[in-house]
């Protein structure tokens, strides 16, 4: 998406993502190869990019994408990651809009007899990235979201247990997702292009039951989110 100050990249885990998002915009994205990356760009529009599953993935491919635009003369101003996730009840139930006010990596550290350290406890790196707050307001206004932590982790939760363990280390997450904190790290640490991360509801976290997944209920709901949140992301400037 490109305006005078505004050059947007949306990434995408898998290609169905990737398309909801283009159903939002009116005109047909075009392909453009990239060295590392295959691009659809919107007309008037963003770029949108399938960067593949888990945070290592999609981290090489943003940096990939952000690399070649830097290179090229016309670097991307904000990165968007984008897609479905799992929710936990009662805050963020399936089919409703999650706008991350932070992007917190929830498996990076060590297992201790006294429980789970982040890795900045073991003195080192970095396990959140906080997108800006007045993106963040917007975004949710506009596309009737709410607001909150989204995990990345690199195993999804399958277990009741298991997601009541996360929400004790993490009582403000309402979304689990496995690509967002590769997507910041790629853009903010690696290029200091502002992210923000945007996840449809698909399923509660907890117990896996694939047969209460919504997956073309939540990316019904990424796409019309998108068709709000396009004026919003157009209008953003960096301070």
């Amino acid at each position: 998406m490109t305006t005078s100050s505004t050059r947007v990249l949306v990434a995408t885990a898998v290609p169905a993502e990737r398309d909801a998002v283009a159903r939002a915009f009116p005109r047909r994205p075009v392909e453009a190869l990239l060295p590392g990356a295959l691009l659809h760009r919107v007309p008037d529009g963003p770029d949108l990019l399938a960067a593949g599953v888990g945070p290592a993935r999609a981290a090489a491919s943003v940096a990939a994408a952000l690399t070649a635009a830097a290179l090229d003369g016309a670097p991307y101003t904000l990165v968007v990651s984008a897609g479905i996730a799992g929710g936990f009840l009662p805050g963020a139930p399936v089919g409703s809009l999650v706008v991350a006010d932070e992007i917190t990596a929830a498996d990076l550290g060590a297992e201790t007899a006294d429980g789970f350290l982040p890795v900045t406890e073991l003195g080192f790196g970095t396990v959140t990235h906080r997108p800006p707050g007045d993106l963040v307001r917007r975004a949710a206004a506009a596309a009737g979201a709410r607001t909150g932590a989204v995990l990345t982790v690199s195993t999804v939760t399958g277990t009741a247990a298991g997601a009541a363990a996360l929400r004790a280390r993490h009582p403000e997450a309402l979304a689990e997702a496995m690509e967002g904190f590769g997507v910041a790290e790629a853009a903010v640490a690696l290029h200091g292009t502002p992210v923000m991360e945007i996840r449809a509801i698909s399923n509660p976290v907890g117990p896996r039951d694939r047969a209460a997944w919504r997956i073309g209920e939540a990316l019904a709901a990424l796409a019309e989110g998108f068709g709000k949140l396009a004026p919003v992301l157009t209008s953003w400037k960096t301070a």
